[in-house]
């Protein structure tokens, strides 16, 4: 992978709708050049988001309580709560470089940043004809562990990824996460049965080269 050193920002839990505020803002930031790329690292209240392809009969039951909202990313449903590590990547692409090949980095990445926790991760590559297997997932138990869904615009990438780290899985099983029925969410203290966020934070850090 080429070295993409990112300017770091870290809050703790932020309102969904604040936080696309203020990402549009990075990226009109970054698409202007007053700002350097930028790993945006948070968590959200209890939330389920939607890409523009997301079928109605995925959603939730209402009665559940979580809002849903629609996003303007690429992807399907997601869920986002509590004990979940979000990373809204606001980076201009390179020469020639387009919004699915910056995707395989962050999975690689990713992949990068579990393994140094002794969680051994994959990409997968989706076979023709089928829903977009976009994300990393577990090597050994084959459970979906990161959900990623971007898009760029001028030039520039906006959302990112969200990574399970120990936060309530049940949220999962209320919709169609991903647009795949039978897909098995997971989290790092499911996988391990141990986890910190801090250390999960500084491994995804390092694997972005962010600072």
């Amino acid at each position: 992978m080429r070295q993409r050193p990112l300017t770091l920002i870290q809050d703790d839990l932020v309102d969904y709708d604040q936080a696309m505020e203020r990402m549009r803002e990075l990226v009109g930031e970054r698409q202007r050049d007053e700002r350097p790329d930028t790993l945006w690292l948070l968590s959200h209240p209890q939330v389920f988001t939607i890409g523009r392809r997301t079928p109605m009969d995925h959603l939730p039951d209402p009665a559940k309580g979580i809002p849903v909202v629609e996003t303007t990313r690429g992807g399907q449903l997601t869920y986002h709560g509590p004990g979940q590590l979000v990373g809204y990547l606001i980076v201009k692409l390179g020469e020639g470089e387009g919004i699915v090949d910056y995707v395989r980095e962050v999975e690689l990445r990713l992949v990068e940043a579990l393994g140094k926790l002794g969680l051994p991760a994959e990409r997968r590559d989706t076979p023709p004809g089928s829903e977009l297997l976009t994300g990393v997932w577990t090597a050994e138990t084959g459970r979906k562990i990161v959900s990623i869904g971007m898009r760029q615009s001028r030039g520039v990438t906006s959302h990112g990824f969200a990574l399970n780290v120990d936060g309530d899985l049940e949220p999962w099983h209320w919709a169609v996460a991903c647009g795949m029925p039978d897909v098995d969410m997971t989290s790092v203290q499911r996988e391990l049965g141990r986890t910190s966020m801090d250390e999960v934070r500084a491994a995804v850090v390092t694997a972005f080269e962010a600072g």
